[in-house]
């Protein structure tokens, strides 16, 4: 009755989503979701697979998720979770199951000290009482399950952390003890006043933006609930003030260049000419969202020392710059109310414009021209051929940063999915099939070690109900390593670094009845992209040349760079 209570509070709330870890102590919990109409239970046997599946389902629905376990070191297991959902915002509701008090701290089997097993990475943590046949303690229970609820919202997105102490017997086997006190309890009325709280929005004046000056709008990554919404009041905001606008590639305003004109894309090799930077630097800075992914970018932005408008709902510190930022908690449609009409294009933005005609057009020919393996230009044919709003998971490392250098403003509504709160690989397999079930066919974008990183994540190929698509760039280790400092002092880097690995993913995709494909050129992997099948997980391997693609890529951002040398602005 008590678990039943609870997951009958977390439904009412908006829950329609649990993932279950198998164990023994969260049974009664564990019944109660198995049995409720309003909810799917998913088991997952790994913990820290559950944990990333779980967060997918948060990131593709913006709605709260249980997680279950046992108690012990299960629930440690959630713990790279845990820190991704506080880090870039998904609500996850974490129930960790526990022994009652009097069988802590005396050595009993499958038992730690579970108080405030995630710290700080959670917006609200409470352990609930041991549970008894009282209405006053259902009612506890009630309030605080629909208020764990409410704040994986407030005061921002994020996970919350629930601890639940059972005792023996935890089976559901009825002993009389409980149907005489429920018939006395008019269940209607209990639970009638739950239901999911609405949408906090702080709404306050933002300050008077000039459009004559050298104003800079950058939209960093985002993972709205409405992507098309969210492009549009990003394209209102550029359009009222009659800034440029730097798009990053896991923002959805790339992917909706006929909302938002005129956008910056090729930021990144365009910055890395000095003479250049130095011209293009803004006196002004509005920056919505996260901070962008481009490190050229970023370090630009520091130097410039101009004053930073940060539009964010968050009202913790995100200044990872630590420069002249302002916090501004202010909503987009708030901002573009107070946003001026602009008067007419200043010669800033022209000047924008001009360089991202440049570039762009030397990096589309080069990828179109490049008939050998590159690993950039997965992400770009990917821009071009997959179908209009297909989810698209982007692993950490490379795979985001070459959607970066090379994804252009388009219109095909490709809706970005990632991980970037703690920038980490773990949980990109099982993420992405959490984006991808109950969704439109998917796809996953990712290198060799991520995927080994997480490839109980292939586990979950029963479970889902859709179809994810991988893109696995295998260039024998991790390739982004080649573009620090550490890959000159060999024989360490190889080994230490690079991690190269000899697995055969096509043993992998066979063992857990994956389908796999090797890719034979790019008309292969343009005609299996351009059609997603609708069911199942397949696997598409590109076999690349880690060394040979890390110099290409340094000498086609050099080229793209070089416009800024000869280019003749009358600005």
């Amino acid at each position: 009755m008590w678990s039943s209570v609870l997951v009958e509070t977390l439904v009412r709330m908006g829950v329609t989503y649990a993932v279950v870890s198998p164990g023994s102590r969260s049974t009664p919990i564990a019944f109660a979701l198995a049995q409720h109409p309003g909810l799917e239970a998913i088991p997952v046997l790994d913990e820290r697979s559950a944990a990333f599946f779980a967060l997918g389902l948060a990131r593709q629905y913006l709605r709260p998720v249980v997680l279950l376990c046992t108690s012990g070191t299960a629930g440690a297991n959630y713990y790279p979770a845990i820190i991704e959902a506080h880090e870039s915002g998904a609500p996850l509701i974490v129930i960790t199951a526990d022994r009652p008090p009097e069988m802590r701290n005396c050595a009993s089997g499958q038992t730690i000290d579970q108080q405030g097993l995630f710290g700080h990475f959670v917006n609200f943590y409470h352990e609930l009482a041991v549970p008894e046949a009282s209405e006053e303690l259902l009612k506890y229970l009630r309030q605080t399950v629909a208020h764990a609820c409410t704040r994986t919202s407030v005061p921002y997105i994020g996970p919350v952390h629930l601890n639940a102490p059972f005792r023996d017997p935890l089976v559901p086997t009825p002993d009389g003890s409980t149907e005489a006190f429920s018939a006395r309890i008019d269940w209607p009325q209990f639970f009638a006043h739950i239901a999911p709280a609405p949408a906090v929005e702080q709404i306050t004046k933002a300050p008077q933006f000039l459009n004559d000056v050298h104003g800079l709008i950058v939209a960093g990554p985002a993972q709205p609930r409405d992507p098309a919404s969210y492009a549009a009041s990003v394209g209102e905001i550029a359009r009222k003030l009659g800034w440029p606008i730097l798009t990053d590639a896991l923002s959805p305003a790339r992917n909706y260049s006929h909302m938002i004109a005129n956008q910056v894309t090729t930021y990144d090799s365009i910055l890395r000419n000095p003479t250049t930077a130095e011209r293009l630097k803004p006196e002004i800075i509005l920056c919505l969202g996260g901070w962008p992914t481009s490190k050229v970018l970023r370090a630009w932005l520091q130097s410039s020392n101009a004053p930073i408008y940060l539009v964010t709902g968050r009202p913790d510190n995100r200044d990872g710059l630590h420069g002249s930022t302002r916090h501004l908690p202010i909503s987009m449609r708030a901002l573009i109310a107070s946003l001026p009409e602009a008067t007419a294009p200043n010669g800033y933005g022209q000047m924008w414009r001009s360089y991202e005609a440049s570039a762009r057009a030397l990096i589309d020919t080069k990828l179109e021209a490049e008939l050998d393996f590159f690993e950039p230009k997965a992400a770009w044919l990917l821009a071009r051929h997959l179908p209009e709003e297909t989810p698209l998971y982007i692993a950490s490392s490379m795979p985001v940063r070459d959607m970066e250098y090379v994804w252009p403003a388009q219109s095909r509504r490709i809706r970005p999915f990632f991980n970037r709160g703690a920038n980490g690989i773990d949980g990109t397999l099982s993420t992405a099939i959490g984006v991808a079930h109950d969704n439109r066919s998917s796809v996953l974008l990712t290198g060799d070690l991520a995927l080994l990183h997480d490839s109980n994540g292939f586990l979950l190929h029963r479970k889902l109900r859709g179809s994810l698509t991988i893109v696995l760039i295998n260039n024998n280790g991790g390739g982004i390593f080649e573009h620090l400092p550490v890959a000159q002092f060999d024989p360490i880097f190889e080994e230490f670094f690079a991690t190269p690995q000899q697995v055969d993913f096509s043993s992998i995709s066979a063992a857990h009845g994956v389908e796999y494909t090797m890719i034979q050129d790019w008309s292969h992997f343009r005609d299996l992209i351009a059609n997603l099948p609708i069911s199942g997980i397949r696997l598409l391997e590109i076999q690349t040349n880690r060394k040979n693609d890390a110099a290409v890529r340094k000498q086609l951002f050099a080229e793209a760079s070089q416009f800024g040398e000869f280019t003749d602005h009358p600005f």
